[in-house]
């Protein structure tokens, strides 16, 4: 089968995870998410996975916590989460390693971007965990940076609830209007909800597409990789 990209990375919302609650980790959905991902490993793309932490901890809108606390509680958050799925993925017989940015060896490995690719090219499932391992980032900006560390050629941005990037909340507004294209300046002028400006300027200044897509149908991520048009696409031309 004829597919677009040759390595990806994925970036979850920790939301997506939890399923139809969108709290916790629903195992259902997880363990749809992890057969999707082995059939696109089965295709020799290199699968690079950023997972959110969201459905246990969102360190952004702890109102009571200090800031830099609260984020740290949502890197570790993301951890729980990479290790879910990997388990899920494991479980289906698909090699996969978790790479964290706070180390914790003893459940695993620090993220060393020359092992992170090697990995890939040996066709193993790469978990980006722990976020970029400081505060004040989201984990779209670690999908970001991520996907330039080792040269991906697209982030997959799987959102729950939404299934591209709209003009206005199409959850309030009706009448919203989906984007099929966007320019990565048009986000940060319009200030659009994709991903925080941080990580859009990382995305402009390293010329990486964004695909921001529904994750309802895990199924729109190989739809994607064979060429379909999905979501919205932000790029620059």
């Amino acid at each position: 089968m004829d597919h677009k990209y040759k390595r990806i990375v994925l970036k979850i919302s920790g939301e997506a995870l939890g399923g139809e609650v969108g709290h916790g980790i629903d195992e259902k959905t997880i363990a749809e998410i992890a057969g999707v991902i082995k059939q696109i490993n089965a295709l020799g793309i290199e699968v690079a996975i950023v997972v959110g932490g969201g459905n246990i901890w969102r360190g952004a809108s702890a109102k009571s916590t200090d800031r830099a606390t609260s984020d740290y509680m949502g890197m570790l958050a993301t951890i729980i989460n990479g290790m879910a799925l990997q388990d899920a993925l494991e479980n289906i017989d698909v090699p996969t390693r978790v790479q964290t940015a706070i180390e914790m060896r003893q459940v695993a490995e620090p993220y060393i971007r020359r092992r992170a690719i090697r990995h890939l090219e040996k066709g193993r499932v790469v978990i980006f965990a722990g976020g970029s391992g400081n505060p004040f980032f989201s984990t779209d900006t670690t999908a970001a940076l991520r996907a330039a560390e080792i040269d991906a050629d697209v982030i997959l941005l799987a959102k729950k609830g939404v299934d591209g990037v709209y003009d206005d909340d199409p959850n309030k507004n009706p009448n919203a209007t989906m984007y099929s294209d966007l320019k990565y300046m048009e986000i940060l002028k319009q200030g659009l909800k994709v991903m925080d400006s941080t990580a859009t300027s990382l995305c402009m200044d390293n010329n990486i597409p964004i695909i921001v897509f529904g994750l309802e149908n895990p199924e729109n991520i190989i739809r994607i990789i064979k060429g379909e048009i999905i979501g919205t696409t932000i790029k620059e031309v």
